[in-house]
């Protein structure tokens, strides 16, 4: 009979869990085994690294890329009879204030054909207020002073350009040259349109947006000038916004529609960049995917090592069994066993993968200086350093993605040791 005073042991209490870690450590005749064990440790690491640092690299790329592009185009966009209408000053001053908008800017933009020195190409003019220039952020800072200061001078504007880098170098042209301005619009007269127009305009400053193909295809011209030369006095083609937080733009689609008033269409960057935004959501599933198999095959290793754990301790089994261990034990010392590896090989590839993102910079430049090489042209990417940007919320899925794995890699062994009868275990020992 059973004595009423001795209490079963609670599930996964100290002598399974001291079994379990036991078992784990090698033996000279057991040697394969914490072989094993060591190898599945080391490739979930592995696995776990690549992965929070792949993620982190291509976030840390979105974020430059979009930084950059969202910078050039803005984040929100107005359209419809607001700008036509007449109190469209005030409308833009009530969309100003609406909270978490950063700059307003009514912008003029049309199609144009570029000849400077013997070369001809096309370009889009965006007429903008001077005022209006800090709310690129990139272009802003790649200008000179003295383009900051001669933009927008002289009557209706004057007669400065700004020509992005790429365009410059393209057309063999420096600060200060004359650059030739075809209109296919032209302007309004007494007469009626007068048709297509051609005027001669001196490169004021240079820019970059840090995206070349913006900075070949983009020319920026007063916004006063912009309406005189393509016939569009004293019109706007839309405002555009930048916000606090681009990332969180549709909280403000309905304030911004408020205060512009009825008639305003409402549009912002995921809709203008549509392709873009969803080929980027594309590519990081598509990696997530691809690495997470990784991390599942590096967590599959466990499984050879806990069947080879099994074989080895069938006597063991047999033994505990005999003397009163349920199954559940033996199922849960075991499951531990490749649980451990599992934890151990996640906690320690987190480790690494943060500690080689947030210091990926001083990494990429020893790298440089051992080798000799440049492996990141600063020229081409506009960035001194590899970016990675790590996110807490990837770091989280990947952790619980490698746990779980590493669970179940060691509870398909672990379940046939619980099965394992201690009758015919002892027949062959």
């Amino acid at each position: 009979m059973t004595d009423a005073g001795i209490k079963p042991a609670k599930a996964f209490s100290g002598w399974e869990v001291g079994l379990a870690f036991r078992y784990l450590r090698a033996k000279r005749k057991e040697g394969g085994i914490a072989l094993i064990a060591i190898i599945s440790y080391v490739a979930i690491a592995l696995a776990v690294m690549a992965l929070i640092t792949v993620m982190s690299i291509m976030a840390g790329f979105r974020a430059e890329l979009l930084g950059r592009m969202l910078s050039f185009n803005g984040h929100m966009y107005v359209q419809g009879s607001v700008l036509t209408a007449l109190d469209r000053d005030h409308a833009l001053q009530r969309i100003k204030a609406v909270p978490g908008v950063v700059s307003v800017s009514p912008i003029v933009e049309a199609q144009g054909i570029v000849r400077a020195g013997g070369y001809t190409t096309g370009a889009l003019v965006r007429g903008l207020r001077p005022e209006d220039l800090p709310s690129m952020d990139f272009v802003y800072r790649s200008l000179s002073d003295e383009a900051k200061a001669s933009f927008g001078r002289g009557e209706y504007g004057g007669d400065r350009i700004l020509v992005g880098k790429s365009l410059m170098d393209q057309m063999g042209l420096k600060v200060g040259d004359p650059v030739t301005l075809y209109s296919p619009t032209g302007a309004d007269s007494a007469f009626g349109n007068l048709g297509g127009l051609e005027k001669t305009y001196f490169v004021g400053g240079v820019y970059s947006s840090g995206t070349a193909d913006y900075d070949r295809a983009y020319i920026f011209m007063p916004l006063e000038q912009a309406q005189l030369f393509f016939g569009k006095d004293g019109v706007w083609d839309v405002i555009e916004l930048k916000v606090a937080d681009a990332d969180q733009v549709q909280s403000y689609i309905a304030p911004v529609q408020k205060a512009a008033g009825p008639g305003a269409l409402v549009s912002d960057w995921r809709q203008r960049l549509a392709a873009f935004w969803g080929a980027l959501k594309v590519e990081r599933v598509a990696m997530s995917i691809i690495l997470g198999l990784v991390v599942a095959i590096a967590a599959l290793n466990i499984i050879s090592g806990i069947v080879m754990l099994v074989k080895n301790k069938t006597r063991d089994i047999a033994i505990l069994r005999t003397v009163g261990a349920s199954q559940s034990s033996m199922l849960r010392i075991f499951f531990m066993s490749g649980a451990m590896i599992g934890v151990a090989g996640t906690l320690t590839g987190l480790l690494l993968g943060l500690l080689f993102c947030l210091n990926i910079g001083a990494i990429q430049h020893f790298l440089e200086w051992l080798f000799q090489t440049q492996l990141f042209n600063a020229d081409v990417y506009q960035l001194d350093a590899i970016p990675a940007l790590v996110d807490p919320v990837d770091v989280f899925w990947v952790t619980v993605w490698s746990f779980f794995m590493s669970c179940v890699a060691g509870l398909i062994p672990s379940w046939q040791a619980a099965k394992l009868d201690p009758v015919e275990a002892l027949r062959y020992e």
